[in-house]
């Protein structure tokens, strides 16, 4: 019987199991985390924050589902070391548990830029539920707030923060909201619909310094300009959570690189989820981590499944507004196009050589699974391009 370990209770490590149980009935699976409560929402974190989702509606797995997979899923039990030679990791109380075949899904965490006063009480980011307690607990009787990074996290903080009340403004680097999924004319319908909510905006901004004496008393721009705040919320991306590569002995990039089975370069460990790179491609997206987790599993228990990258597609609500995204964009207008708009919505699908390259899909997503899959299958759309959007 073998013993396998994973780290991490993420979605990539959660589908991973359960996708190893099904290759293997026998073997034992011992899952590893930090965490506190078992596998939860983690895109519903602001919910939770909005007080609109207590912690027990965030859990999505709980320990009945671990039970009936016979995983023993360890919480609050970080992996602080690892000896690829014996075989053995060992947690932050010292227990030291053997494998024989392991996965690191160990995530990715917030990156706080170097903006100075960032240690100044009052800082957060979000991340884990934790992360998510302590927002909601210093947020009681505040009044303004200010978010760094205006992506989806970003905005997704600032709205939440805004039904507990507090007047939220917004400052982002690039001159337009969710870069990554948004065109200018996209982001303007969104920045419109927002500040008619009541939030504002600086585009095009840098934060310089985070001011007040211990506490956060408000933010200063690059420009000179300040604004008032008692609490900072910073959202400007994530890192792959690499602290065990090298004990492991793992080749890195910018993630742990693994091949088409999400095999590591050690033999018998696995890696799935936000902590990879596949094809010079950090993903950081939960579809690719849960196909990853779920290839992860399969080849892990003597399965063979390959994994040949995920399609770059968001769907999603924005402020309880649907956006869907994929694959090029299009920003900078270098590309045919076809943009449908209204006061509420805005659709675009990208074209190169009558195959469709890209869409965005904000306010009304109803032909989003349809232009996805032409995009997919590389469908030839030179006799339909009139018509693919209503």
């Amino acid at each position: 019987m073998k013993n396998y370990v994973i780290i991490g209770q993420g979605v990539a490590g959660v589908t991973a199991a359960e996708h190893l149980r099904k290759q293997d009935q026998a073997g034992g699976i011992t899952m590893l985390t930090d965490e506190d409560l078992p596998f939860y929402w983690r895109t519903r974190l602001n919910d939770h924050i909005a007080g609109h989702l207590d912690e027990k509606g965030l859990i999505v797995k709980d320990d009945r589902h671990y039970r009936n997979l016979s995983i023993d899923c360890r919480l609050n039990a970080p992996v602080v070391s690892a000896d690829p030679d014996k075989k053995v990791v060992t947690t932050k109380s010292r227990e030291e548990i053997p494998y024989d075949v392991l996965l690191v899904a160990t995530g990715s965490h917030s990156f706080l830029p170097p903006i100075e006063g960032a240690e100044k009480k009052g800082v957060f980011a979000l991340r884990s539920v934790q992360d998510s307690r302590d927002i909601r607990a210093h947020a009681q009787n505040k009044k303004q707030a200010v978010l760094i990074g205006g992506g989806l996290l970003g905005l997704e903080t600032a709205n939440a923060l805004r039904k507990m009340g507090l007047r939220c403004k917004v400052i982002e680097f690039f001159p337009r909201l969710l870069p990554r999924q948004l065109d200018v004319a996209g982001a303007g319908h969104l920045q419109k619909i927002m500040e008619g909510m009541g939030l504002s905006f600086w585009l095009g901004a840098v934060t310089k310094e985070i001011l007040g004496k211990d506490e956060v008393s408000g933010v200063r721009l690059e420009s000179g300009e300040t604004i008032e705040a008692e609490m900072v919320i910073v959202s400007a991306g994530v890192r792959p959570n690499l602290e065990l590569a090298k004990p492991l002995g793992l080749e890195v990039d910018k993630g742990i690189i693994v091949d088409e089975r999400m095999r590591t370069s050690r033999e018998g460990v696995f890696a799935a989820g936000d902590v990879t790179q596949f094809n010079g491609m950090l993903y950081g997206i939960w579809p690719a981590a849960m196909e990853q987790g779920k290839i992860a599993g399969i080849n892990m228990g003597g399965g063979e499944a390959v994994y040949s990258g995920t399609t770059m597609a968001n769907i999603l609500k924005v402020v309880g507004i649907d956006l869907a995204s994929m694959g090029n964009i299009d920003a900078e207008n270098e590309y045919e196009s076809i943009v449908v708009s209204g006061e509420n919505f805005y659709k675009k699908v990208v074209i190169m050589d009558n195959l469709v390259i890209g869409g965005i899909f904000l306010g009304d997503k109803g032909e989003f699974n349809d232009i996805k899959k032409l995009m997919e299958e590389q469908t030839d759309i030179s006799k339909t391009k009139n018509s693919l959007l209503k």
